[in-house]
């Protein structure tokens, strides 16, 4: 999960891989709805990307499978050499919208930031009303 402590649950979620392994699980499946240091492309010293070393431990601790969501990029799956399914959370955003907000036909979806915007659009892009509209 995401959270200040990310660290903490990052050895965690590999302790707990390797414990599976170990007890011989044929599989292990990390599902990981939010997946730490996505937004951080860098480091400057060995310009490696921080997304490819945590991808790169899950991998040696024994992940078969890696489930996200919302990646911020969907460039990241190329920094794993395991399967990757992405979901993205915009239909059921929309669906919620439509299903629980009087009149969202007036409503308007905003972005914080010129980078939300793809998303807010693709919130309007998803839903069946034609009339949602974007900041």
């Amino acid at each position: 999960s995401g959270s200040t402590q990310i660290n903490d649950h990052l050895m965690e979620l590999l302790i707990m891989i390797s414990a599976c392994k170990g007890a011989s699980a044929s599989r292990v499946t990390a599902v990981m709805p939010y997946f730490p240091y996505s937004k951080q492309s860098k480091k400057k010293k060995y310009r490696c990307a921080i997304t490819a070393k945590v991808a790169n431990l899950l991998s040696v601790a024994g992940v078969d499978h890696i489930i996200t969501m919302d990646l911020h990029a969907s460039q990241m799956q190329g920094f794993f050499n395991r399967p990757v399914d992405n979901l993205y959370a915009e239909p059921c955003i929309a669906k919620w919208i439509q299903d629980t907000v009087p009149e969202y036909a007036n409503g308007v979806v905003v972005s914080k930031n010129a980078g939300g915007a793809k998303s807010a659009f693709s919130i309007r892009s998803v839903s069946s009303d034609p009339t949602f509209a974007i900041i």
